[in-house]
């Protein structure tokens, strides 16, 4: 039988001896506990897990939707009056304050709608199936003929804009299948889409096109952007990190020292770099696009 004695620290000044009597197996793990660290979770996969969300829409005027959609529009029309058209921090297009009737009540209600090139305040903006075919006007895409341009088009009828919203975008309108009510739509990245014929969109491109045009040339200027946005300003390259700050940190010279795909089901902080990949590489080649 063998004895292990150590000291363990006292409230009081001295110390008090003790002793322990361990068997075989016992020891053996002592002897390991001791000798194995306890790990540490890097800086990055505690940013993984997640912290209270915080909505980076304090500066944001109002969303910018289509008016709900009513009986109105759906058999016939309504007009509105555009009041004016003001800047929305984060948003690279202007917004339009469209002023309409109410249906129901005696009363006048405003809706936020994203500017197209041409409108101007005090223009009369038309919403409904019956509605002219001219810039400003919301008519449903089957009112609309074969390679006109719009923005804004609902993915869903009634949801009241979904696609085409960006500065500068626009939306054109392919064909229709009147047997199955369908219509073909081309997006901004050159993809085709097939929706519904009742959802609606707004005629002409969205206004503040060529806004990327101009280089920012001075950090201020990305730091006052990204500022109404997300934070996402300015992005510090994993490889630059140290050990605990990223899983590419550390290192002799700048290197991943890994695989830079990660599964889809691995845990949130292990997410860096190319997240569940089918391929990497350059694109070589020209894509192919169904139409």
């Amino acid at each position: 039988m063998q004895y292990v004695v150590y000291y363990r620290p006292h409230p009081k000044a001295h110390t008090v001896p003790s002793s322990i009597d361990f068997s075989s197996s016992q020891r053996q793990a002592h002897r390991q506990f001791e000798t194995v660290a306890m790990g540490r979770v890097i800086r990055n996969q505690r940013k993984g897990r997640g912290s209270i969300f915080t909505a980076h829409t304090r500066l944001n005027k109002a969303p910018a939707q289509f008016r709900t959609l009513d009986f109105a529009e759906r058999h016939g029309y309504t007009r509105g009056v555009v009041k004016e058209i003001i800047h929305d921090a984060g948003r690279g297009a202007p917004l339009a304050k469209v002023q309409f009737r109410h249906p129901y009540k005696f009363k006048m209600v405003t809706e936020t709608f994203i500017a197209n090139e041409g409108m101007y305040t005090g223009q009369f903006i038309y919403a409904g199936k019956n509605a002219a075919l001219t810039i400003g006007n919301i008519l449903p895409l089957a009112s609309l003929p074969e390679g006109t341009v719009i923005s804004n088009v609902e993915e869903k009828s009634g949801d009241r804009g979904a696609l085409g919203r960006t500065s500068g975008n626009y939306v054109t309108v392919i064909g229709h299948n009147p047997e199955d009510g369908k219509t073909r739509i081309k997006l901004p990245s050159g993809a085709k889409k097939v929706v519904k014929n009742t959802a609606r969109g707004m005629v002409g491109i969205v206004a503040g096109g060529g806004r990327t045009d101009k280089p920012l040339l001075k950090a201020s200027r990305a730091k006052h952007k990204f500022a109404v946005k997300r934070n996402s300003w300015p992005k510090t390259r994993g490889v630059a990190m140290n050990p605990v700050d990223h899983p590419h940190g550390g290192g002799n010279h700048q290197h991943i020292g890994k695989a830079s795909t990660i599964s889809r089901y691995a845990t949130q902080g292990q997410k860096a770099g190319l997240i569940a990949a089918r391929r990497t590489g350059l694109l070589r080649g020209t894509q192919k696009i169904k139409d």
